[in-house]
């Protein structure tokens, strides 16, 4: 059994659902087809379960924190900004908040009601929804006629690929859509993870596990260069591997051919207090008690599972009165607090990433339309493309915005 469809949609996620709703609104017969059984399984989960929609921002802004092929999403973003993408929600009745760096969250604080909304909206409009994995694309004389799946075939002469990459496997994101592009002639780019935990040289990390550091600030470097590739103030939290948390994400984003550079970050423990500060106030705890031992001198400073790692950082005794330690020593303590020191070892894995960096060539793909110059009639859209951000809502925008060229630009 054969159907026809104005437009097929293979992929039920952020921009997926967004295309279709687009379509479906200007009177197109859609059928979106999601191998989940759920729809917005991954929105459902990204931030933090909160959903950051997208960043309340000018598209100038979002462009500059996109670090790789930025300028093929100028029509995208130009064409569908952060406040239209506020508007959207907002019309289907999910009432939105800024918050810290212009990231924007429903007020509900709940993921779900975007994708309730979202899948609310696409059974109001008639969408069809197949939850069936797609095997292959139908295309004759480059031009896609249709979608394989299973011993079923689903025609159209408009094919949209909104797969996702392959962070988060567990939500479906296996990278189907690369395979999807590779049949149809297309270039894809290396797939490597973004906005993901960091592994690392030192073993002191593990005995930290689960420690979670608020108000630090975390500076990324490449070894070899004295200025910082990133830095920013935060949360971060040390795990069995190495680093993680917000700092983190956010740092990875910006290492770049890490198997054949080296990588470290520097954290500051007290980013309030200037070396000469924090120096007045650790002789202030130590003249409190002058025959206290170096142990437990640090309680008031540090996190208490931190302490035994920073006293064998130091070199100073644990055991040692305070009134006994030099001012060489207590040097080499501030410069722990304010610069400690953890070397890059690596990425973690691509499917603990929140995004994958890398995808469908953008210079095989219509940046007016996200249609493929290989392939007539069809499109790729979202994360499938080599288009990745920095956290703050600017990846959703740029599934949002690509959904929207694509969708108008179906006849």
């Amino acid at each position: 059994m054969t159907r026809k469809y104005d437009v097929i949609v293979i992929g039920g996620g952020a921009s997926g659902m967004f295309c279709s709703i687009l379509l479906a609104r200007r009177g197109k017969s859609v059928l979106l087809l999601e191998k989940n059984k759920i729809l917005g399984k991954k929105l459902m989960i990204t931030g933090k379960g909160r959903c950051n929609v997208t960043n309340n921002c000018d598209a100038e802004t979002v462009l500059n924190n996109i670090p790789r092929n930025s300028k093929f999403l100028y029509s995208a973003i130009y064409s569908f900004t952060p406040s239209d993408t506020m508007s959207f929600f907002e019309g289907l009745g999910v009432p939105l908040k800024t918050e810290r760096g212009n990231r924007v969250f429903p007020i509900s604080d709940d993921a779900k009601d975007i994708v309730k909304a979202l899948s609310n909206e696409i059974k109001r409009l008639d969408v069809t929804v197949i939850n069936q994995k797609s095997s292959g694309l139908i295309i004759e004389d480059n031009k896609v006629i249709g979608v394989k799946c299973g011993d079923e075939d689903f025609l159209s002469d408009s094919v949209i690929v909104s797969t996702g990459g392959k962070s988060y496997h567990g939500t479906g994101s296996t990278g189907d859509g690369y395979k999807f592009a590779r049949d149809a002639g297309h270039t894809v780019t290396n797939i490597k993870p973004s906005l993901v935990p960091l592994e690392t040289n030192q073993s002191f990390p593990k005995e930290l596990m689960g420690l979670s550091l608020r108000n630090v600030t975390l500076s990324l470097f490449e070894s070899g260069k004295k200025r910082a590739v990133f830095s920013e103030l935060g949360e971060m939290l040390f795990t069995h591997f190495g680093i993680s948390g917000p700092l983190v994400l956010s740092a990875s984003a910006h290492i770049n051919n890490i198997d054949k550079k080296d990588y470290y970050v520097l954290i500051d423990l007290k980013p309030g207090l200037d070396e000469k500060a924090l120096d007045k106030r650790i002789l202030r705890d130590f003249s409190d008690n002058p025959n206290r031992i170096f142990s437990n001198a640090l309680k008031k400073l540090l996190p208490t599972k931190m302490i035994p790692v920073i006293i064998e950082l130091s070199g100073i005794d644990g055991t040692e009165k305070v009134n006994n330690i030099s001012r060489e020593q207590r040097k080499k303590l501030i410069e722990l607090f304010k610069n400690l020191r953890i070397d890059i070892k690596g990425f973690r894995p691509v499917d603990e990433a929140i995004i994958t960096r890398g995808g469908v060539s953008t210079k095989e793909i219509n940046p007016s339309t996200m249609e493929s110059k290989l392939v007539s009639g069809l499109h790729f859209i979202g994360e499938v493309l080599d288009v990745d951000a920095y956290t703050g809502g600017f990846n959703l925008q740029i599934a949002f915005a690509t959904a929207n060229l694509a969708a108008q630009s179906i006849i």
